[in-house]
């Protein structure tokens, strides 16, 4: 046990700054190239999930299960009071989510605890999974883990910060790209029973304020998350 908590709490120094623009440029490429993102959004959405379910019990609501579903979509639901401030903390949580993570992570990175970053990102799967409430979920969440699994137990530790760096860029570019996907599934139509139309539906703000301000917060997250790991 002494030597596993070494191994996680240990700290690693981040690669050169050309190392880690690359790994940056190969996380855009996996949101903003479609084949990669039909893939990647699935790890967005697990964050998302995620999000809504800890925002949900932070504000009193009662957690009754998470579910993934094949095309990217997810499902939180929660019992409590169907308008208020723990309803609409909840639903603005989910878009938030995968930015707040990242910005986390990088912070984590930049005081060279990848090893410990990934850790945690293991153990908030094996909580998650306690929730997932369908079949598919449960494979998304136990492929995520087993993956996680085998590059803290398996690889070096500069392997492990490199994966680590990949995890927290794709993240912080990946929480603004799922926004602005979401207004262009809006603006086509098929979004009335988005996050943003949720709230405008209990709230007195418009659908498109909130999703200006999802979309300032996820910017604003890898803003400081880019600034963390290239100073």
């Amino acid at each position: 046990m002494d030597q596993w908590w070494n191994r996680v709490t240990a700290t690693a120094a981040m690669p050169d700054r050309t190392a880690i623009i690359v790994i940056a440029l190969a996380a855009l490429a996996c949101v903003v190239w479609r084949p990669a993102w039909r893939v990647g959004r699935h790890v967005v959405t697990v964050a998302h999930e995620g999000a809504h379910g800890v925002v949900a019990l932070a504000a009193g609501r009662r957690l009754s299960g998470i579910r993934l579903h094949s095309d990217s979509s997810g499902l939180t639901v929660s019992r409590g009071k169907p308008r208020g401030f723990g309803m609409v903390a909840t639903l603005f949580a989910g878009y938030c989510g995968p930015g707040l993570l990242g910005l986390g992570a990088a912070a984590l990175l930049r005081s060279g605890h990848a090893v410990g970053m990934l850790w945690l990102l293991l153990i908030a799967l094996v909580l998650l999974l306690l929730q997932i409430r369908n079949l598919y979920g449960l494979w998304v969440v136990l492929a995520s883990g087993a993956v996680l699994f085998g590059v803290t137990w398996w690889l070096p530790g500069t392997s492990q910060s490199v994966v680590a760096l990949a995890v927290a860029w794709f993240l912080l570019f990946a929480a603004p790209w799922s926004v602005i996907d979401m207004q262009r599934t809006r603006h086509a139509g098929r979004g009335a029973g988005s996050d943003p139309d949720q709230l405008a539906r209990i709230t007195p703000f418009p659908a498109l304020l909130w999703v200006l301000a999802m979309l300032l917060i996820t910017l604003a997250c890898l803003g400081g998350g880019a600034w963390l790991l290239l100073r």
